[in-house]
């Protein structure tokens, strides 16, 4: 299975799921094990049987195909490479695992793509024992301005046959190739007029093919296209985006020289944790409200300029973050994922890089609570605002690869306990002190300690309002305020854990094993 790097080396957007019929969530939509009926014919086709719950709908036409491609996917596509994997099983055959890249502006890079999206699926496939019989590979772009569908379809002609080339090399045929633009969808393999005139032929109409139908049936839904996912993760390009910068911009310079600072950087933390957590119970008391856009809209006008400021910097810490990554699960795990978006689209300007650290606790959470689709796609923006982001590579292997973040949570539940315990431990042992004006053993009165050990320690504010003065970009902070600042911070026990899970999942990882996360590489 390829990595983030080799999918998005081009592109910058790809993903790769490798459940190979196992099932896959939101990845396939929500499918159990997709199926493929029949052998293919002279004309590239096959009778493809994809289950929903306990319906299992055949697919028999390039028609069917091209209406089922965004229920395999739980998504629509957009300028997106996607290879589907056929197995064969007992003179029939499945789905199998899917790979989606974005298509690259030069044709000059279409070779490489060509041959690595091949690689990565088959072998990747060839690893979990469910090696790839055939493939069917989708085209999916809109016209440019000026441009028909039928353009488009012979512009990317030579990439369906480089496709068609890199699996032949394999000796995995490609049984079907589509090009799908401008709700219309023409057949690369098909030479017949008759069943796939050159001019292409209309989609069907959204929800009305069989594989709909049952979907519906089943509770399945497509959660619209790949764009609408990403806006909700996208930066702000509002106006509000100076306002955000300008706070940014003002928390910056009182923040950053304390994260820095040995001696405060635990005292930020305590405070960024608990601004964090103060936050998310404010969301989870808002009134629900139906639709992802009026949602989003509704949590950012929950959260001020300088909360989200406070936050996004002060999550650029690794230990900070890690210990937010324990809000991963039960009722935690919605208000802290709204909260990681909300953070996500709040880094505007000078300070796309610092989305990294909301992006791939979005990631995260959502991993964790099942949503694979998001997953992937906030960390592999999270990569694409810091390619060199340890923790979200870490995790997009992982979930590219279809482990279980289960190993993870564990992790980081035994943290959060063994930190609880330990604090339990010190308030026990101030509380069994003697109290200020009794008796020591001696007689002698005792006076009172000026330590103590909560578990938080109350929010001071240090922060900047919007409307303070707006330092100039490059003094915001260490190197113009363009970089993340990065504490040499320990290694925790969960990157420690995270550097195993993705050690697992390559050679190139396990060649770091116990020593992944632990270096500093400005993971931070």
């Amino acid at each position: 299975m390829t990595n983030h790097s080799e999918a998005a080396g081009t592109s910058g957007n790809g993903d790769i799921s490798g459940h190979d019929g196992r099932g896959e969530g939101s990845e396939r939509g929500g499918h159990g094990e997709d199926r493929a009926g029949g052998g293919a014919d002279g004309a590239g086709r096959g009778a493809v049987g994809v289950p929903c719950a306990e319906h299992q709908v055949t697919l028999r036409t390039p028609a069917e195909l091209a209406d089922a491609l965004p229920y395999l996917l739980g998504y629509r596509p957009e300028d997106s490479i996607v290879l589907v994997a056929l197995h064969d099983r007992d003179g029939r055959g499945r789905f199998g695992g899917r790979a989606r890249l974005g298509i690259p502006g030069s044709a000059d890079d279409w070779p490489a793509v060509a041959e690595q999206l091949a690689q990565g699926l088959v072998k990747g496939s060839e690893r979990r024992g469910a090696p790839v019989e055939s493939m069917v590979a989708f085209l999916c772009q809109d016209p440019e301005d000026g441009e028909s569908g039928q353009e488009v379809m012979g512009r990317l002609r030579p990439l369906a046959q480089l496709l068609r080339t890199a699996c032949g090399a394999l000796d995995v045929p490609v049984v079907e190739a589509l090009c799908i633009s401008d709700n219309r969808w023409w057949s690369y393999v098909c030479p017949s007029e008759e069943c796939c005139p050159s001019g292409g032929t209309p989609m069907g109409l959204p929800g009305t093919s069989v594989l709909a139908a049952a979907a519906t049936y089943a509770g399945l839904q497509v959660r619209g296209s790949l764009r609408e996912l990403r806006a909700r993760l996208s930066p702000w390009e509002t106006a509000a985006a100076l306002e955000q910068e300008s706070a940014l911009n003002a928390v910056s310079m009182a923040l950053i020289p304390r994260i820095l600072d040995d001696e405060s950087r635990a005292d930020v933390a305590d405070q960024t944790l608990e601004l964090a957590d103060r936050l998310m119970r404010r969301f989870a008391d808002a009134p629900p409200m139906s639709g992802t856009l009026p949602a989003d809209l509704r949590d950012d006008e929950l959260l001020a300029h300088d909360e989200a400021a406070t936050l996004i910097l002060g999550l650029q810490d690794r230990t900070t973050r890690d210990r937010a990554a324990e809000w991963m699960e039960g009722d935690e795990a919605g208000p802290a994922l709204r909260l990681w978006r909300a953070l996500a689209r709040r880094c505007v300007g000078a300070y796309g890089e610092h989305a990294a650290a909301p992006l791939t606790l979005a990631g995260w959470v959502a991993w964790s609570s099942g949503d694979e689709l998001e997953a992937r796609e906030a960390l592999a923006m999270a990569l694409g605002a810091d390619p060199g982001y340890l923790f979200a590579r870490l995790l997009h292997q992982a979930c590219n690869e279809g482990l279980d973040p289960e190993s993870i949570r564990r992790c980081l539940r035994k943290e959060r306990a063994d930190r609880g315990g330990a604090v339990a431990g010190s308030e026990a042992g101030v509380s069994s002190a003697p109290r200020a004006g009794a008796d020591g053993p001696s007689g002698h009165t005792t006076k009172p300690s000026t330590r103590t050990t909560p578990r938080r320690r109350r929010r001071t504010r240090s922060t900047g309002s919007p409307g303070s003065s707006h330092p100039s970009r490059r003094s915001a902070g260490p190197g113009g305020g363009t970089r993340r600042p990065r504490p040499a911070a320990e290694g925790s026990i969960a990157a420690e854990e995270r550097g195993r899970v993705g050690d697992s999942t390559g050679s190139a990882s396990r060649s770091r094993r116990g020593a992944g996360c632990r270096e500093s590489r400005g993971d931070t």
